[in-house]
């Protein structure tokens, strides 16, 4: 899928100078994002925020802040009742005795709701298909209380050993990891309640974390995600029991990333967009495209606006069982 090219203007090229980004890239945020100076100054000069998931594999929410506040480090109640924001930490929060031990993992809260957003049952089967580095698959663990059973998918060895230590620590036993690439799992006769697909993305929205990104984000690598978001996501939704739900997410602002990625299935397979309480309203035209009316229903999240990654959920109900 390629990428669309807005012309630039006074404001781009104002507002790219100012805060050293490629003007292609602003031209494009001037639709995409709300109040854009808003989010360039907050992504330049702001310090991304810090927040934990407390492992209640291992130990009990109340149980571990009393251990942080007993070391001064100062926690702040998020949305999720076992994230929190880091507000002030004498200590590198990686650096911990509790973090060692697998009591809690760092991790972006939009990346918790995207877990969130699968309504985790214990008695579930749960797919991962871009599992590394286990963040995710180990929070789903955690609302599975261990049980059920999960299947992580890595096709990369060295970040599959990492994701095999980061599961350890945290104490998972109900995981199967699999060197595998996502789109292979539809050669396999397995059928899952829910799917997480965490797909690989130009990642801009983590930008304020990876100032770097800001040089080597290119258009040709929208349309490489864009592209590779759209075979993993088919294989996807083959892999689904009737009634069941894949959640799509990226750390990527692209609509080609997104929207576009959903919009694309609405017309094709037999699914339903669900509904999301969180984040901003998705976007329904970008350049030339309008989206079904359904892709309302996908979120986006915004740093300046949620204090998170820039990051985009998709919650789809899988009517019936695919070919």
């Amino acid at each position: 899928m390629s990428c669309i090219i807005f012309p630039n203007s006074e404001k781009s090229h104002e507002l790219a100078i100012k805060y050293n980004f490629k003007e292609w890239m602003i031209a494009r945020y001037l639709s995409i994002i709300p109040d854009v100076e808003k989010f360039l100054d907050y992504i330049n000069n702001r310090k991304p925020n810090q927040y934990i998931r407390i492992n209640t594999l291992k130990i009990d929410v109340d149980s571990l802040k009393q251990k942080l506040l007993e070391k001064e480090i100062i926690l702040e109640q998020t949305q999720l009742q076992e994230v929190f924001l880091i507000v002030e930490s004498k200590f590198p929060i990686g650096a911990t005795m509790e973090y060692l031990s697998g009591y809690y993992y760092i991790q972006d809260l939009s990346s918790c709701f995207a877990v969130d957003s699968l309504d985790i049952k214990e008695s579930d089967s749960v797919l991962d298909m871009a599992a590394s580095p286990g963040g995710k698959t180990s929070f789903i663990a955690q609302k599975m209380n261990n049980k059920g059973v999960i299947l992580a998918l890595e096709s990369d060895r060295k970040r599959l050993r990492k994701m095999m230590f980061n599961l350890s620590r945290c104490g998972v036993v109900n995981t199967v990891l699999w060197n595998i690439k996502g789109e292979e799992i539809v050669n396999y006769n397995y059928k899952f309640d829910k799917v997480l697909l965490d797909a690989p993305c130009s990642c801009d929205g983590i930008i304020q974390k990876d100032p770097l990104r800001k040089t080597r984000y290119s258009k040709e690598s929208i349309a490489y995600c864009s592209t590779r978001q759209s075979q993993l996501v088919e294989s996807a939704l083959r892999v689904i029991k009737p009634d069941g739900l894949l959640v799509y997410s990226t750390c990527s602002l692209a609509p080609e990333e997104n929207e576009f990625i959903i919009n694309s299935l609405v017309d094709k397979f037999d699914i339903t967009v669900e509904s999301i309480n969180i984040g901003a309203d998705s976007l329904l035209q970008f350049g030339n495209k309008v989206m079904n009316n359904s892709i309302k229903f996908t979120r986006r999240f915004y740093p300046h606006i949620h204090n998170t990654n820039g990051f985009f959920i998709a919650k789809i109900r899988v009517n019936n069982t695919m070919k």
